[in-house]
């Protein structure tokens, strides 16, 4: 399996330097690692350009992508240009779409993870915001808090002027979080709005830039249904607290081999409360290829479980 990463967005022959001790630690593993150009991906898309670099493999090559978030129209457009060099990158548009967006893994993981409704918005204006199909929307919720973020990403680092709802029946609050999302989201914004019913995870401490409280969550990658990877998921937490109790390995991967992915990441937090799924729940799914590793990640040792773990299958 080969690596792909971003180059520097300037210099198309060096990794974005984001992204450089990820390759220095993937070479140290074995994996050869290509460049994709960054400024023909992400600034003026043009997809033949971008894949340039790549060699023309003999035969079909199975690749695995480390960058910057593409959306899935693109990610799409990335996926054909690489086949026609004979590269298959390990999950395929439909796979990539369906860790991407909140509303397509909903189903699979919905017993284990905060209740969530959704509205996909032709208007992605503060002005255009359907307020009362919103409302009814969230009729269920009764006067209980939210969370609100988009198909993909949220806005937790304005928790209070662009995230938290505390009451989903309080239309004039509903409206204010919302008309501000959108505003901060602007040509960003994903699809859609997803309201989520906000469950008191573990604390461990709050970010000192943004005042966000943050929980007792891991990231797991998981690669062919098998979790190959954990990391505490916020640099900023003390876990010292909790790290008797990190992410339970085996009720994750049951719900692993469910996701229609074959690298992906999985995000749990510990609730403070017993729910029905016990005392974790999913926060997130996430593409793999796409999905951040923490500071406090070991580089090496993720590189190394992705080595031993790694098929050459297409």
């Amino acid at each position: 399996m080969k690596l792909l990463f971003c180059s520097d967005t300037f210099n198309a022959h060096v990794p974005d330097p984001v992204y450089a001790a990820e390759v220095a630690a993937a070479q140290a593993q074995g994996f050869e690692c290509w460049l994709l150009d960054s400024a023909a991906l992400f600034i003026e898309p043009d997809f033949r350009r971008a894949v340039r670099q790549i060699p023309v493999q003999p035969a079909p090559c199975l690749a695995l992508y480390r960058g910057w978030m593409v959306p899935p129209a693109g990610y799409a457009r990335l996926y054909a240009a690489l086949t026609r060099k004979n590269v298959f990158l390990i999950n395929d548009p439909a796979a990539y779409r369906f860790c991407h967006y909140l509303p397509e893994f909903y189903e699979t993981i919905k017993e284990v993870t905060p209740r969530s409704v959704w509205l996909p918005l032709t208007d992605a204006s503060p002005e255009g915001l359907p307020l009362d199909t919103i409302m009814a929307l969230l009729v269920p919720f009764g006067s209980r808090p939210l969370i609100l973020k988009d198909y993909v990403k949220s806005r937790k680092h304005e928790w209070l002027e662009a995230c938290f709802i505390p009451d989903a029946s309080d239309r004039a609050g509903v409206e204010r979080v919302a008309r501000r999302f959108v505003e901060l989201q602007g040509a960003e914004l994903n699809e859609g709005l997803v309201f989520r019913e906000f469950v008191e995870f573990e604390p461990v401490g709050v970010h000192p830039k943004s005042g966000l409280p943050l929980t007792n969550e891991h990231r797991l990658f998981f690669l062919d249904g098998q979790p190959i990877y954990q990391v505490a998921y916020w640099d900023e937490a003390d876990y010292s607290a909790v790290q008797a109790d990190p992410a339970p390995f085996d009720f994750l991967a049951g719900i692993g081999k469910r996701v229609k992915s074959r690298f992906f990441t999985l995000d749990a937090a510990r609730t403070v409360a017993r729910t029905v799924a016990g005392n974790w729940l999913v926060v997130e799914l996430g593409d793999g290829q796409v999905s951040g590793l923490p500071d406090s990640a070991g580089l090496d040792a993720f590189y190394r479980s992705l080595s031993q773990a790694a098929s050459e299958e297409i």
